[in-house]
């Protein structure tokens, strides 16, 4: 089912994950899209075995009716000939999984997942077992553990028929022992509902009145269905449990009954929106940098040619990956009660606090534990206001044309909103505001020159000697290095004597300017 097939210039095309079921080795199954936001901002590594550096280049990644479907050059000599030659054959995907459930069967479905790299591996025993499933990172300093159903290659191929019949006898029999559990589960509440239906049919029998001021018996039976379920309530309970047009799907939350979290707004920096981000396997990125360019002269036919002292050199640009980590202890009393989802509410506050913090990090950071921001690179060149205490129409006019022209076709203004309230309100010579507000309503666009205009809540404020507008092309002129992506880990047992329950969470990102010469800074300065 899920064959590569190699063309002779070395292309491969395959099918790297299948949805829906039968479930795999760890009982999850792929839900259809479940890769459709990863694939569409970047394409997966490709590995050998999981491991190594890339050995070639996947070109397209889509989803279709059957699974993940990936077309790709391999460029690995060593690589290719296994393919041609049979060695290798499977596709394998490394992920994370970011947000799952489980089904009525107890599978954990996949809805929605990070998908990291596709990886070309051996041939698997079974044909609907290609799939050698990377389920997560692990914490640092946890080893990989990976989920296989791969036999040694040097072992007899199976006996498919038989497997096949074990499968079905072993299917049956779960079955034949979860009816049975089900069965005796249930034989306590069943015989009690009987009861309890017997005594409501006996003449006289009557509903006690509801006492006045006492909580809403909808909220109360919800709360305990929450709790524990409908096992530990009476009949009467679980009757005034509303339920919606499918059973099934559970019971409806009374009208009172509000299950959210009020949360302050947290404002950071869009750095990583506008810059162009990529992923990297290790813990330092270099990339080549021109420093110097060649020096034309013109001769006649016979001159000799002068040497020059310039010409093209060529240095390079380094990006240290740096650690953000996080921690929050909650109680397991706290965790058993509430009524929302904790685990998912703090997974959004600890990626929102990792936002804000590497937001600040890209705008201000000096590379000290934490990325390079814009602002602390010195090479950056920079237009003075004319004003020792404010901005100057014409000290924008004079930004914005001190970028080359190449790069402000997708350049950006950049500054906090004080500075944008103070930009809004400059006029031109004929009483035009320097500012324009276009767009549909309700979402207008803020351009200045025709360019639009960014919050960037971690720049400084107008005030003398200080930067408070960025101009240029920030796709090229700064980078994002991506190393591990935000993770979230439950830890049960550090801090189980004090009643707590830890989670985790970290991300390894690297940033920094890549063209100096795609922005310009905005010095507030009379000379």
């Amino acid at each position: 089912m899920l064959e590569v097939k190699v063309s002779p210039e070395g292309e491969v095309i395959g099918y790297a994950s299948l949805f829906g079921g039968p479930a795999d080795a760890v009982n999850d199954v792929v839900q259809a899209g479940a890769y459709h936001a990863s694939i569409t901002t970047r394409l997966p590594l490709m590995l050998r075995e999981h491991k190594g550096l890339p050995i070639g280049q996947w070109i397209e990644a889509a989803e279709d009716d059957i699974g993940l479907k990936v077309r790709g050059v391999v460029t690995d000599p060593a690589t290719l000939a296994d393919l041609r030659a049979g060695r290798l054959d499977g596709l394998s995907i490394g992920y994370i999984a970011t947000k799952a459930h489980r089904d009525a069967a107890g599978r954990r479905v996949l809805v929605e997942v990070n998908l990291q790299e596709v990886s070309i591996v051996r041939r698997p025993a079974s044909s609907r077992a290609r799939v050698l499933s990377v389920k997560s990172f692990p914490a640092a300093g946890a080893a990989i553990i990976t989920e296989s159903t791969m036999e040694d290659e040097n072992a007899a191929a199976p006996d498919l028929a038989a497997l096949e019949t074990k499968t079905a006898e072993l299917v049956a029999g779960v079955e034949t022992k979860m009816t049975a559990a089900i069965t005796a589960a249930l034989a306590p509440l069943t015989d009690r509902l009987g009861k309890v239906e017997t005594t409501l049919r006996r003449p006289g029998a009557a509903v006690a009145p509801e006492t006045k001021g006492a909580e809403a018996p909808e909220r109360k039976a919800f709360e305990n269905y929450l709790r524990g379920g409908t096992a530990g309530m009476d009949y009467t309970e679980v009757k005034t449990l509303r339920t919606g047009d499918d059973t099934s799907a559970g019971y409806l939350a009374p009208a009172e009954f509000i299950a959210e979290v009020d949360k302050n707004i947290v404002l950071w920096s869009p750095v990583r929106q506008l810059a162009t981000v990529r992923n990297t396997t290790r813990g330092s990125v270099e990339l080549p940098k021109r420093i110097g360019r060649p020096t034309a002269t013109w001769v006649e036919e016979l001159e000799d040619r002068e040497d020059t002292e310039t010409g093209s050199r060529y240095g390079k640009s380094a990006y240290e990956v740096k650690e953000l980590t996080a921690y929050v202890d909650v109680a397991f009393s706290t965790l058993e009660d509430a009524a929302v989802d904790i685990f998912a509410e703090l997974a959004g506050d600890l990626a929102e606090e990792f936002g804000q913090a590497e937001g600040q990090a890209f705008v201000t950071g000096n590379g000290v534990k934490r990325p390079m921001g814009f602002m602390s690179d010195t090479t950056i060149p920079s237009v003075v206001t004319g004003d020792a205490a404010k901005i100057l129409p014409d000290s924008l006019i004079d930004l914005f044309h001190a970028l080359p022209s190449p790069y402000r076709t997708n350049a950006v203004w950049g500054m906090n909103s004080t500075t944008l309230g103070a930009c809004r309100k400059l006029k031109t010579t004929t009483g035009e505001y320097l500012l324009s507000m276009t767009g549909l309503a309700g979402s207008p666009v803020t351009t200045i020159l025709g360019r639009p205009v960014v919050e960037l809540p971690d720049m400084p404020d107008v005030a003398g000697d200080n930067i408070p507008v960025v101009f240029g092309d920030f796709a090229q002129g700064y980078r994002v290095f991506d190393r591990v992506g935000f993770s979230l880990l439950r830890d049960d047992l550090t801090q189980r004597t004090k009643g707590k329950c830890r989670f985790h969470a970290r991300k390894r990102v690297a940033g920094g300017v890549r063209k100096s010469e795609a922005l310009r800074k905005l010095i507030v300065a009379a000379s």
